[in-house]
This record gives C-alpha cells, sequence and structure tokens, in this order.
C-alpha cells in the first residue's frame, strides 16, 4: 500500500523545478496529483525571452509533462492549465476538483515566476517598483487567492495539509527586497492560515529547498542531470545542490505523517526533513544545504 494511495493533491505551479519535483513524488507516494500552471502543449509556445537567463517565457516544459511524470511514478496525474492571478479561473479549477475527486487532502502552493523580475546588487531606492509589484502579485497575491478557494476543500474533512513553498528557512535577509518580502511573506501565511485552521483540523506549514537543482539552473550551468557535478567548476556550490524531487519527497513525507500537526505554523527545510524522516534524494544523496551553508557560506551574502 503506498502511503498516498486515495488521496488527492493539487500542485499550484507544477510546470517545473520544486512543483514538478513535489508533483513527481507526490505520484510516487500514491496520490492523485493536479498539477497546474500556465504552460501548456494546448497553448502556443511563445518566443523565448532572452533578456534574462532565468526567463521562463518559451521554454519547453509543460504541465501535461509534468502530469505523465507523475502518472509515470505511479500515481494519477492530471493536467489543468490555470492562470493562478485569475480568481475565477481559480475558483472553477476547484469546483472541478470537488465535482470530479469529492475531496481534495493535499495544497501546494509553489507559484512564483519571478527570478527574471529579481534585481540583484540594486539597493532598494533604485528598484524598479513596477517589477516588484508584479513579483508580489505573482508570488504572494496567487497564493492567497489559491488557498482562499482550496481551504473549504480541505476543511470539508476535517483533516488535510497546505504547504507554501518558501526560500530560506530562517530571519536572514535574502540580498534584496522584493525577493525577500515575497518569501518571507509566504512564511507568514502560512503561519496565519495554520492558526486559523487548527480548528478544522487542517495543517498549514511552510517549507523550503536548498540549491534546488532546476531545469532553469541545470541550462544556466552548461549541464544536465546526468553531469550535474560539471555545474560546480562555474557554481563551487552547486555541489551541495539538491534534485527538485528530495522537496517533493520532503512533501510526501509530511503528507503521510499522522501527527503533521505538531508541525502547524512552523518553517521547514528539505534537508531537516530528511534526517526526520530517512528519506534520500532521487540520485541516492542526502543533501544538506544548512549545513553547507554554515560551513561555506559565512563570509558571503545570504543566498
Amino acid at each position: 500500500m503506498l502511503p498516498l494511495d486515495g488521496q488527492v493533491a493539487l500542485v499550484a505551479g507544477a510546470t517545473r523545478g520544486a512543483g514538478r519535483g513535489i508533483a513527481r513524488m507526490l505520484g510516487e507516494a500514491g496520490a492523485t496529483v493536479y498539477c497546474t500552471g500556465r504552460s501548456s502543449r494546448s497553448a502556443p509556445i511563445p518566443p523565448r525571452d532572452t533578456s534574462s537567463p532565468f526567463a521562463l517565457t518559451g521554454r519547453p516544459e509543460t504541465i501535461e509533462e509534468t502530469a505523465d511524470l507523475v502518472t509515470g511514478h505511479g500515481g494519477r496525474g492530471i493536467a489543468v492549465r490555470v492562470d493562478h492571478s485569475d480568481e475565477a479561473a481559480v475558483q472553477a479549477l476547484f469546483a472541478r476538483v470537488a465535482a470530479e475527486q469529492g475531496r481534495l487532502d493535499i495544497l501546494v502552493n509553489d507559484i512564483w515566476g519571478g527570478d527574471a523580475l529579481t534585481e540583484w546588487n540594486v539597493p532598494f531606492w533604485e528598484l524598479d517598483l513596477a517589477r516588484g509589484w508584479r513579483m508580489l502579485e505573482r508570488a504572494v497575491h496567487t497564493h492567497i487567492i489559491t488557498s482562499r478557494y482550496a481551504v473549504p476543500l480541505l476543511i470539508r474533512q476535517n483533516r488535510g495539509l497546505l504547504i507554501e513553498i518558501t526560500d530560506g528557512d530562517t530571519a536572514a535577509y535574502r540580498g534584496t527586497l522584493f525577493y525577500d518580502m515575497a518569501k518571507a511573506a509566504v512564511i507568514r501565511l502560512a503561519f496565519g492560515m495554520a492558526a486559523e485552521l487548527r480548528p478544522h483540523g487542517v495543517t498549514a506549514l511552510a517549507l523550503t529547498p536548498g540549491f534546488l537543482r532546476s531545469e532553469v539552473v541545470l541550462e544556466y550551468l552548461g549541464v544536465s542531470e546526468a553531469n550535474w557535478q560539471d555545474g560546480a567548476l562555474r557554481d563551487p556550490h552547486f555541489i551541495a545542490s539538491e534534485t527538485p524531487c528530495f522537496v517533493g519527497r520532503a512533501v510526501a513525507a509530511l503528507a503521510a505523517d499522522p501527527q503533521v500537526a505538531t508541525k502547524a505554523g512552523g518553517v521547514y527545510s528539505s534537508w531537516e526533513i530528511s534526517e526526520e524522516y530517512g528519506f534520500c534524494d532521487i540520485d541516492g544523496r542526502r543533501p544538506h544545504w544548512g549545513r553547507y551553508a554554515a560551513a561555506n557560506l559565512a563570509q558571503e551574502p545570504d543566498v
């Protein structure tokens, strides 16, 4: 019996990166997983945006591809094209989940799309405000909208898990104002939602990966998953990176824990959850970004 057999999950922002890894590993645990995002085989792929190596416009990954990976891992993947900034579309999404499944057990908010908007090494008084507002809309407003319409399905069963994906598990500054605000805000969302959800048996918490070996980062460093260690020639810290499936296994482990409510309102890390529950990354390693960063980044800016 797979630990999440019969459970229904929705990963908002499942096209690539952590969202895709989370969806895959929920499938590995036996869940039915709705994979949402804007990049779909049903929509024309726009021209590649070359303004930033982290721009997502024109990338090849799709939600259907993610859903196929979920199914390939043993779960059931369902792709739904959704713009999570569109309230009516999000409301329709959860009406569909209710009609098709009659339940929702797990919600993971991993909507982001802010890397190309982030201005590093720019003081806050010189930041482009329009870019900053757009980042907050994509990375915070979307999470609120999604939770607003998902939670009634969770509390219907008087149980469930809501996870906010963030970057970092400390109060350390993340190097640039709007990025820091976005990542800190979703931690606070988890804290606030946990307080209101506790009487309804639903647990909310925040979770961070370490240095993520996402599709975008692999491409930026000129490597693939097969030879990812070579990326350390360009960024030595990449040697301590993790695949998106590592945080995915953390989500699956939390979802399968009958005592997960003890973690309500907290912020946790993939490496911390790995040590607690005893799982490895899909490459067999057990990376620990927190330990690596403490030993190697003490004299460097927070990352």
